[in-house]
C-alpha cells in the first residue's frame, strides 16, 4: 500500500504543470483587489471618528447608523472576512492555473482602455463580497446609506479630470437629486486605477454656491466644490442646471423701487417714519457668510437708519422734534441734488427714565435649537435684564416646545430669579401654538403702569404660530391691544426660517419696532445701546409730508420708505397708524431731486399744457418763489390721540455748493444710500462704484464711538468681492414715470 503511494507521489512529481497564464493572473488580482477594498471600507466604516467642529443638525436619516459602536468586538466580522480572503484567493489562484482548461476556453479579457484596471470578468466560484465593483465601493468619507442601483454594476464609470484629491465630505441632505455624470474620458493605465478609486467619492462633492445675474444668490449648499470645478472669470458665473441647492427660505415683503415723480403731477410725497434696523443687520449678516441677500431684503431706510446721527435734539417734549435739513449735489449723479431731512427725538433729563412693564413672548420650538437662536435670545434678553431697575417689571411666556407661562410678572431687581426663568428654557418639540399671545398680553394687562412702557416683546426665528391662527385676525388682535396702550416690538433670531414679512407687519400694527439679532454684538446694541429710545416713547403716529415747488424742482424720488409709503390724504387723518420714536432716536429721510431747468429731467415735458391759468397752486407758488419744498410733520404725544403739526419751509439757506461742505453725517448717509441701492440693483443709484461709496464714507466716518461706521466700510469691500463693478460705471437708463 506504501509502494503504490509513493508512486503516485512520483507520478505527480513528473507531471509538468500548465504555463502560467496572464489572463488569469489579471483576473485573480482583480477579484483579490476587490475583497482587500471591500474588506478595508467595512474596516474603516466601524472605525471611523467624527471629523471635528460644529456640524449642523440633521434628521436621523437610518436607523444603523445610530447602532455603530465603538468596542473592538465589532471587528470581529470584517477581519475575518479580509483575513479568509486573503487565505483563500492565493490556493484559488494556484488551483485555477491547475486545471485542464485550455487559454482558448476561458472568458476573453476586457480591453477597454477606461477600464482596463479592472477587468470585467466572470468572477470564480469563489466567496467574495456582493459589491465586486471597485469603483462602486463606498469610500470611508462616503456617509451614504444608499447606494443607487446603478453604481453597483461593473459597467465603465465616468472618469474625472481632476486631481487624485477627495473632495470635502457633504453633509447629507433630503431629496437628493439624481447624479448626472460626464462622458467617461480616456486615461493613461497608471492614473486610472487610482482616479476610478475617487471616482465614486468625487462625485458627492456639491457644486459651488449658485450665482445669478453676477451674484451669490440666497441658495446654499453643503460643501466646498471639488477641485475639478473652475469658476469661469468675470463677475457673471452659470451653474450647470442639473445641479439642485437649498433655498435658504427666509420670507420678506416683496416691493417696487420708490419710482421718479413729476413735481407738475404729483407735487407731494408721504410717509410713515421707520425706525426699524432689521434690514441692516440681516443684509450684514449675509454678506459676512458670502451671500448677496436679495433686493427686497435690503431695505434702504433701514439702512441709513440703522447708525445714529448728531442732529440738534429738540428743545422740550411738547415739541419733540427739530428738522435738520440740507441740499447738496448727489455724489452719484452730478445733475441732481438730495435733499437730506434729519430729525431727532427728545432726550429727557437723567433721572427721568419712566417705568417699564415688559413681557417676553419666547418661541421655544424645535427650530429654535441653535446656536444663533435660543441661546443667543437668552444672553440678549439678559443684558437687557441688567439694564432694569426696581421700577421695572418682567414676565415671560413661552410657546411651542414649552408652552405656558415661564414666570409671572416679577419686579426686575430679582434679577437672579428672572435669569433662573430665562436659563430653563429649552427649545424642542413640534410647533404647538397654545394661547402664547393672549397670556402675553394678559400678563402685560394684570402688571401695566401708568405714564410708562407697557410692551410684549416677541423673539422668535419666523414661527409665528403663536395661538391665533389667521394672519388678519392676529393683526386685528394686536391692534386692539396698542389701542389699550400694550405695544409690540418684534426681535428675529437666526436664518433659514426667518418671516421678516411678518415680523414687520406685527410691529408696524404693535406701534413697536423690528430688530433682527445675528450675534451678540447685535444685541447689545439693540437692547442696551438703544434699550432707551426703544422702551421710553415720546411721540406715537409720526407722519411726514414734503411739497416740491414745481418752479424750483422738476422731479424727485424718495429713497426707501417703500413698505411705509401713506396716501396724500392720510396725513391729517388721525385714525390712520404711523411710527413711533423714542427718546433720542434719529430718523433721517433723503430724497433725490432735480432742479428746474437743470435739463437733467427724465421725463419729457408734455407738448400740451394742461395747467389752468388760475390754479390755485400756481398762485401759491407766487407767494414763496425762491423756496425747494415745505416739509409738514404730524405726530401725537404718548398720551394724546390728536395729532399736532410741524412745518419748515426748505429754503436756499440750506443748500451747500458742495458736498465737502456739509456734515460728516450727511456724507455718510449719502454713502450709505450710495451701497444699498448698489447692492439691490437699483434702476436710478446704482451707478456709483465701490471704491467711490468706500471714500465718501470714509470722510463721512467722525469720531465712529462704537465702530459701527468702522463695520460698514468691511461691508463695502466684501460687496465688492461678491458683487463687482461692472466694466464700465455708466448710470443705467431709469424708466420714465408714467
Amino acid at each position: 500500500m506504501s509502494n503504490d503511494m509513493n508512486d503516485g507521489f512520483k507520478a505527480l512529481k513528473d507531471i509538468k504543470a500548465p504555463a502560467p497564464s496572464d489572463a488569469a493572473k489579471k483576473r485573480a488580482l482583480a477579484a483579490s483587489m476587490m475583497a482587500f477594498e471591500a474588506a478595508k471600507t467595512e474596516t474603516a466604516k466601524n472605525t471611523s471618528t467624527a471629523t471635528q467642529g460644529v456640524r449642523r443638525p440633521s434628521r436621523l436619516s437610518s436607523i444603523i447608523t445610530s447602532l455603530k459602536g465603538k468596542s473592538i468586538m465589532d471587528m470581529r466580522l470584517p477581519i475575518g472576512t479580509a483575513a479568509i480572503a486573503l487565505l483563500l484567493l492565493p490556493l484559488g489562484y494556484q488551483l485555477y492555473n491547475s486545471t485542464a482548461m485550455s487559454p482558448a476556453d476561458r472568458v476573453p479579457v476586457d480591453t477597454n482602455p477606461v477600464a482596463d484596471a479592472v477587468p470585467k470578468l466572470t468572477p470564480p466560484p469563489t466567496t467574495l463580497p456582493t459589491e465586486t465593483n471597485p469603483v462602486a465601493t463606498k469610500q470611508p468619507n462616503d456617509e451614504r446609506t444608499d447606494t443607487p442601483a446603478e453604481l453597483t454594476t461593473t459597467a465603465p464609470v465616468a472618469q474625472t479630470p481632476a486631481t487624485p484629491t477627495a473632495a470635502p465630505k457633504a453633509e447629507a441632505v433630503p431629496a437628493k437629486p439624481p447624479m448626472v455624470q460626464p462622458e467617461p474620458m480616456a486615461q493613461d493605465s497608471a492614473a486610472s486605477g487610482q482616479a476610478n478609486m475617487l471616482a465614486s467619492e468625487n462625485e458627492m462633492a456639491p457644486p459651488p454656491a449658485s450665482v445669478v445675474g453676477g451674484s451669490l444668490s440666497r441658495m446654499q449648499t453643503r460643501a466646498a466644490p471639488s477641485a475639478g470645478i473652475v469658476a469661469p472669470e468675470g463677475d457673471f458665473y452659470a451653474m450647470p442646471a442639473q445641479i439642485a441647492t437649498e433655498p435658504s427660505g427666509d420670507e420678506f415683503t416683496q416691493f417696487d423701487e420708490s419710482r421718479l415723480k413729476v413735481v407738475a403731477d404729483e407735487p407731494v410725497s408721504t410717509f410713515s417714519i421707520d425706525v426699524d434696523t432689521a434690514s441692516y443687520s440681516y443684509v450684514r449678516s449675509m454678506l459676512d457668510d458670502g451671500y448677496v441677500p436679495e433686493p427686497d431684503a435690503v431695505r434702504l431706510e433701514e439702512l441709513i437708519n440703522y447708525f445714529p446721527y448728531d442732529y440738534a435734539p429738540a428743545d422740550s417734549a411738547a415739541v419733540p422734534f427739530k428738522p435738520t435739513m440740507a441740499v447738496f449735489h448727489t455724489p452719484w449723479n452730478p445733475k441732481t441734488q438730495l435733499l437730506h431731512i434729519g430729525i431727532k427725538g427728545y432726550v429727557p433729563p437723567a433721572g427721568e427714565d419712566k417705568p417699564s412693564n415688559l413681557v417676553f413672548l419666547i418661541d421655544t420650538s424645535g427650530s429654535m435649537d441653535e446656536p444663533n437662536k435660543l441661546p443667543l435670545l437668552k444672553r440678549a434678553f439678559a443684558l437687557l435684564v441688567d439694564q432694569l431697575s426696581a421700577k421695572d417689571t418682567v414676565s415671560i411666556v413661552a410657546y411651542a416646545g414649552s408652552a405656558g407661562v415661564v414666570l409671572e410678572p416679577t419686579k426686575a431687581d430679582d434679577k437672579a430669579k428672572i435669569l433662573a426663568a430665562l436659563d430653563n428654557l429649552a427649545a424642542g418639540g413640534s410647533t404647538a401654538g397654545a394661547e402664547g399671545i393672549e397670556l402675553a398680553y394678559q400678563l402685560a394687562e394684570q402688571a401695566k403702569v401708568t405714564d410708562g412702557t407697557n410692551r410684549v416683546i416677541l423673539a422668535t426665528d419666523g414661527d409665528f404660530n403663536v395661538g391665533i391662527d389667521n394672519p388678519d385676525d392676529l393683526e386685528t388682535f394686536i391692534k386692539s391691544k396698542r389701542d389699550k396702550g400694550v405695544t409690540l416690538s418684534v426681535l428675529g433670531f437666526g436664518r433659514g426660517n426667518l418671516d421678516d414679512a411678518t415680523m414687520q407687519a406685527l410691529a408696524q400694527n404693535g406701534n413697536g419696532n423690528a430688530a433682527y439679532i445675528d450675534n451678540f454684538r447685535e444685541a447689545q446694541k439693540v437692547l442696551v445701546e438703544e434699550g432707551g429710545s426703544t422702551l421710553d416713547m415720546i411721540a406715537k403716529d409720526v407722519k411726514i409730508q414734503v411739497e416740491f415747488n414745481p418752479a424750483m424742482v422738476s422731479e424727485y424720488r424718495l429713497i426707501g420708505y417703500e413698505t411705509r409709503a401713506l396716501n396724500r390724504e392720510d396725513f391729517n387723518n388721525d385714525t390712520v397708524d404711523a411710527g413711533d420714536i423714542g427718546a433720542g432716536h434719529t430718523v433721517t429721510a433723503i430724497y433725490e431731486i432735480t432742479p428746474a431747468g437743470s435739463g437733467a429731467n427724465l421725463v419729457d415735458p408734455l407738448r400740451y399744457d394742461t395747467q389752468p391759468a388760475a390754479d390755485p397752486a400756481a398762485v401759491a407758488t407766487t407767494n414763496a418763489p425762491t423756496e425747494i419744498a415745505f416739509l409738514k410733520m404730524r405726530y401725537k404725544l404718548p398720551n394724546e390721540d390728536v395729532s399736532q403739526l410741524l412745518e419748515v419751509p426748505v429754503t436756499p439757506s440750506v443748500v451747500y455748493g458742495n458736498i465737502d461742505a456739509v456734515s460728516p453725517d450727511m456724507k455718510f448717509a449719502a454713502a450709505v444710500a450710495a451701497f444699498g441701492q448698489k447692492l439691490k440693483g437699483s434702476n436710478y443709484g446704482g451707478s456709483m462704484s465701490w471704491s467711490d461709496i468706500a471714500m465718501l464714507a470714509q470722510t463721512g466716518r467722525g469720531a465712529d464711538a462704537s465702530g459701527y461706521r468702522a463695520e460698514f466700510m468691511g461691508l463695502i469691500k466684501t460687496a465688492s468681492l461678491l458683487k463687482p463693478d461692472t466694466a464700465t460705471q455708466a448710470k443705467p437708463d431709469a424708466p420714465a414715470a408714467p
